[in-house]
């Protein structure tokens, strides 16, 4: 498993899964908020990229709505539409 499938899996099982068993429409993640939480240093185009991949709104059954911010920055926010 690649750090982009453990970011991915990450998002999933601590934002994705919880919002749609809340029946949330949709979510924000901060990139920076991610790369703390895994314990990661130097790794927020790593982190940007794996939000930003279509790979994820395809796992997660998501529409990427937004990003707001540096696009490779801890202060990215990824908005998506929970489907």
């Amino acid at each position: 498993m690649s750090h982009s499938d453990d970011v991915r899996e990450y998002c999933m099982d601590n934002i994705i899964v919880p919002a749609r068993a809340n029946g949330e429409a949709q979510v924000e993640i901060r990139a920076g908020d991610i790369h703390a939480a895994m314990g990661y240093r130097n790794r927020m185009p790593l982190v940007c990229a794996a939000l930003g991949a279509i790979k994820f709104e395809e796992l997660a059954d998501v529409e990427r709505i937004s990003l707001t911010g540096p696009t490779n920055g801890a202060n990215a926010i990824f908005t998506f539409r929970i489907k």
